[in-house]
């Protein structure tokens, strides 16, 4: 049965492709077999122009990229406005039938999402989706990116309560941009930790991804 992992952060350009690319190849570096899969990506305006192309290129992932994202959009808005100006709006059963038939392929998944928690995928008269929707219809834990510095404690601890009142399971969060000899950054960490009761999983130092005790593949469930 395939193992899965969504990942999703405090905001946009927190990190999140990077971190999955980055997770991505170590797993298919360790002889995994893994896939990844965004349901809608927007301010793409061609295929090479996209957080799955990047994800794609670094790890050296051989699906197809319509196998990897079911809605792509020009416009650098977020999805549910890109879909309004451009038309094709975001299905769930289309994004949970994509899901499943990537899945069947890979042993490991990883799920991106688009912006922060609360991005809208689709906004109109017909269906309301948001990130947490979709996450509970592929019923799969997430991972919290966070940038590791002055801020943090603050957009972190919102996303994990926001998270907890919609009882999304959270594996975790991973710091980006972690410096081992800021004392603000080890303070984050500890500080995050204690408030929420969940665990800094990992730091991202140098564009090294570096775990806390767990291995890479207990993330997944």
């Amino acid at each position: 049965m395939t193992k899965a992992l969504f990942i999703t952060a405090t905001g946009t350009d927190i990190g999140k492709t990077y971190i999955s690319a980055l997770i991505a190849k170590s797993l298919k570096d360790n002889n995994l077999n893994v896939g990844y899969y965004k349901a809608a990506l927007s301010g793409s305006r061609d295929k090479t122009d996209s957080d799955a192309w990047y994800v794609k290129e670094k790890a050296d992932l051989l699906d197809s990229y319509n196998e990897m994202v079911s809605y792509s959009y020009k416009h650098a808005y977020s999805p549910h406005l890109a879909a309004q100006i451009e038309g094709n709006p975001p299905d769930i059963k289309i994004i949970k039938n994509a899901y499943k038939n990537i899945s069947k392929k890979h042993d490991y998944m990883i799920v991106e999402g688009s912006g922060g928690i609360i991005c809208p995928i689709r906004y109109d008269k017909h269906q309301k989706i948001f990130l947490e929707d979709i996450i509970k219809e592929l019923n799969i834990p997430s991972i919290i990116i966070s940038d590791a510095g002055l801020g943090t404690i603050n957009s972190t601890v919102l996303t994990i309560e926001y998270m907890k009142s919609r009882n999304l399971k959270i594996n975790g969060v991973i710091l980006n941009r972690f410096n081992i000899s800021n004392v603000m950054h080890e303070d984050n960490k500890k500080m995050i930790e204690d408030i929420t009761n969940i665990k800094i999983a990992g730091v991202v130092v140098n564009g090294i991804l570096k775990l806390d005790e767990r291995n890479l593949e207990s993330l997944f469930e």
